[in-house]
């Protein structure tokens, strides 16, 4: 079985009769099962639940589907007797799944080997797949991930952002259309995956950054340096450009111990004035210092920080994911000039850093994407002074350090989520001048009405009221969307019903 599986690096291999476990039924396993059974593989798939549409679907696919407690299928599983097992990503290291697999010397692949391993079924004009261009970091991956699709299809590349960013790698390369580069944003849990490939499924990118490095997701990983080295799966095999954040050291020594192809250029970035081989920031102006050819005398201006902030983009760590996005751009050849051009047309998405209103002098701004605390400290950095909202589901990460730096940054808190006792605990130990308001109400549609009558209350001489939660959402909201989308809503109604005259006096701080 070795060697069939080192075979199978093409869509056009032998697939047929492959015995395949698909685990999880998300848009991810779907997508997994989709390509398997069209490839001829027999495939069957366990997951704890599936949407009406994905269980309808499966059967008519030509695959089998086992849904209930995992726990109770690993008798299926075994009897089933895979070839190979496909996880979806949330299938941590720890899972007795996984952990079976793995005693039993079963190969284990994520999604995104699957489809680096059938990359050609639609080829460019010159009969090679479609290159691709790797983004990971703890923030800033889905924007940037955006951000460099747009500066290539500007440069007149065909480029589709895939990956986690909610488009499967999979129904990627399988695009009838075909495309130049595949902008694939990578989570730790499919770089985990990654990381378990043999040779013949390891990915070869073209270009590749990890945007930052903070403690995250370490309950699914087990340790900070489990989660690290992960990350690090980002760089491994990369051909042309490996680009690195110059302020995150961990992200440098993640390219100078990363076994890369010969010939490929770390590239760093960051806000201060950029080297021979940098992009970074003169004056005022994003200038390219890595891709000319006088790079030791000369740079290229990309374009400017007055330009970035008529499009709602010169928040300081926006800037940094452009830097990251122009220098992937620039690597595959886009000009500065259409690199300018994107930029004027390119707008975030919904809660990242958004304006949900101004009024009475107050701006309330939704971040409620950030959910660790490295991304939350960008946002208190971009805006000191802020009333801070705070707290959810902390992943087992420690806000400590967070609430000692940047939260003391904050005009006052208040702190929301199932969490509150730790957050609580942080400022009364690292941040005891901070004024401190608690939430403590446990109905999902009564948390922001109260969060938004509290910060009128405190911010009623104007200034900055500032979501950005620093956890994970899933103690009291369906996602982080969810969270956003009820704080913007509670604005809304605050200001709709009069505002500053209905809103009540604070309670005493803690």
């Amino acid at each position: 079985m070795t060697q069939r599986l080192e075979a199978l690096t093409s869509w056009h291999a032998d697939w047929k009769g492959l015995r395949v476990a698909v685990l999880g039924l998300s848009v991810t396993g779907f997508a997994a099962a989709d390509t398997l059974t069209e490839l001829g593989a027999e495939v069957l798939v366990l997951s704890e639940e599936a949407s009406e549409d994905y269980e309808r679907l499966v059967p008519v696919i030509g695959a089998h589907l086992v849904l209930g407690p995992l726990d109770q299928a690993l008798s299926e599983l075994v009897e089933f007797a895979p070839d190979v097992v496909v996880a979806s990503p949330g299938f941590a290291p720890s899972h007795p799944i996984i952990r079976w697999t793995v005693a039993s010397g079963i190969a284990l692949w994520g999604d995104v080997e699957l489809a680096w391993r059938v990359r050609d079924k639609v080829v460019r004009a010159d009969g090679t797949p479609a290159e691709w261009v790797l983004i990971t970091g703890t923030n800033g991956k889905t924007t940037t991930t955006q951000l460099t699709a747009s500066l290539l299809v500007e440069g007149g590349l065909r480029a589709a952002p895939c990956g986690n960013i909610g488009v499967p790698v999979l129904d990627a390369i399988r695009d009838p259309a075909g495309f130049d580069v595949l902008v694939v944003e990578l989570s730790s849990h499919q770089l985990w995956y990654i990381g378990q490939s043999a040779p013949e499924g390891q990915l070869v990118p073209h270009s590749a950054v990890c945007l930052n490095l903070a403690d995250d997701h370490l309950v699914w990983h087990g340790s900070a340096e489990a989660y690290r080295e992960a990350k690090s799966f980002v760089y491994r095999n990369t051909r042309v450009a490996c680009v690195y954040n110059k302020a995150d050291e961990v992200t440098r020594a993640m390219v100078e111990e990363a076994d890369v192809t010969d010939g490929a250029r770390a590239i760093g970035f960051d806000l201060g004035i950029p080297g021979p081989s940098d992009v970074g920031v003169v004056d005022g102006i994003l200038a390219d210092r890595a891709f000319l050819n006088d790079r030791r005398n000369n740079a290229l201006e990309l374009t400017t920080i007055a330009e970035l902030e008529q499009a709602g983009l010169a928040a300081p760590h926006i800037v940094q994911n452009i830097l990251a996005a122009s220098a992937l751009a620039r690597a595959l050849g886009t000009e500065p000039a259409a690199i300018r051009r994107a930029l004027e047309r390119f707008r975030l998405d919904e809660h990242r850093i958004q304006v949900v209103a101004r009024h009475a002098g107050v701006t309330w701004i939704d971040d409620s994407k950030a959910t660790n605390p490295h991304a939350a400290a960008s946002s208190l950095r971009a805006y000191p002074g802020a009333v801070w909202v705070v707290g959810g589901d902390l992943k087992g990460v420690d806000v400590s350090e967070l609430v000692a730096g940047a939260g003391r940054t904050a005009s006052a808190a208040l702190v929301i989520g199932a969490e509150r006792g730790e957050v609580l605990a942080a400022f009364a130990r690292h941040a005891p001048d901070v004024r401190v308001y608690e939430v403590a109400t446990g109905e999902t549609e009564d948390v922001m009405t109260r969060v938004v009558e509290l910060a009128a209350g405190i911010a009623t001489g104007g200034g900055t009221v500032l979501l950005a939660p620093a956890a994970a959402s899933f103690d009291q909201f369906e996602s982080y969307a969810d969270r956003g989308h009820r704080f913007a809503d509670a604005v809304q109604k605050w200001i709709d019903r009069g505002s500053a005259d209905d809103a009540g006096s604070p309670p005493v701080a803690h």
